[in-house]
């Protein structure tokens, strides 16, 4: 997915206003006012590039004359030491928005680059990386592109846009008939006839009716490999299987080898590392 500028405009005016404040007493005190400069922002290990467009409304929200040229791709691979970003401007302004832009540059690459690592563990099996909605509040659409990023497929950008039958809405449809899964199958068809529908399932049972009664996929949560084989023998062509849970790279190879569809994963976005990468500022005679 690709990010518009009104995508992450609005949350950049707040993340400068919530550093700057009344202003950058420290710049302001130390740095002429006419001192310009240049800059790189640098990768001080190896990542997946997400994040230039933000990066680059940081820099020309706090002055519209600094110079940003990228010098990577979103998506790219870079080794230590590549050089993501060249500016030049004010250099009161490059010191004021370094910080905003690194926090938001740092945590996109770091998701990208996790992403990465991820797809990497399944290459060469039929499972597809997900994402999730386990995504910082506000953060969403940045996130999700960090993902994209990193080689995962968006799924499910909110409530709205597919219907997730999860465990807790079994639970308020205990008694309905002929059995909750059942019951809440035909109620989501008839709500959203146009929408994909898809069923939670603690437990094969539960798997094995969401197939019955045609919901387009089926999330086997936190199913041991045991029963994710087993899935997929009785239900592989029948229905999509997606596997979630308790996922980690230690174990993801092991899940998609056992015949899965999709592999949903919330740590790349609830706990992916901020990659290092530093802003190297060097002022103009």
């Amino acid at each position: 997915m690709s990010l518009r500028r009104e995508d992450f405009e609005d949350l950049v005016t707040r993340a400068l206003a919530e550093d700057i404040g009344s202003g950058d007493v420290t710049s302001l005190a130390l740095i002429p006012d006419s001192m310009r400069s240049r800059a790189t922002l640098v990768a001080r290990e190896p990542l997946h590039v997400a994040g230039l467009s933000v990066t680059q409304c940081v820099f020309e929200a706090v002055c519209p004359t600094v110079e940003v040229s990228a010098l990577a791709l979103e998506g790219q691979s870079l080794s230590k030491d590549a050089v993501l970003m060249r500016l030049a401007g004010p250099t009161r302004a490059l010191l004021s928005a370094e910080r905003t832009a690194l926090n938001f540059l740092q945590r996109l690459c770091g998701i990208a680059t996790l992403t990465a690592k991820y797809v990497a563990a399944i290459e060469g099996t039929r499972a597809t990386l997900l994402d999730t909605r386990k995504t910082t509040p506000g953060w969403r659409v940045l996130e999700k592109h960090a993902t994209h990023c990193g080689g995962a497929t968006n799924h499910r950008m909110g409530l709205f846009d597919r219907v997730l039958i999860k465990d807790n809405h079994l639970a308020a449809l205990q008694d309905a008939s002929p059995n909750p899964v059942a019951a809440a199958i035909s109620r989501a068809r008839t709500c959203w006839p146009h929408l994909v529908v898809v069923v939670e399932a603690d437990t094969l049972q539960q798997a094995r009716e969401a197939a019955e009664h045609k919901a387009d996929m089926v999330l086997l949560d936190n199913m041991d490999l045991a029963r994710l084989r087993q899935a997929v023998r009785e239900l592989s062509g029948k229905i999509k299987l997606e596997a979630s849970g308790g996922i980690t790279l230690d174990n993801i190879r092991a899940v998609a080898e056992t015949g899965v569809d999709f592999i949903s994963v919330g740590a790349l976005t609830h706990s992916p590392r901020a990659v290092d990468i530093s802003m190297e500022l060097e002022a103009l005679p």
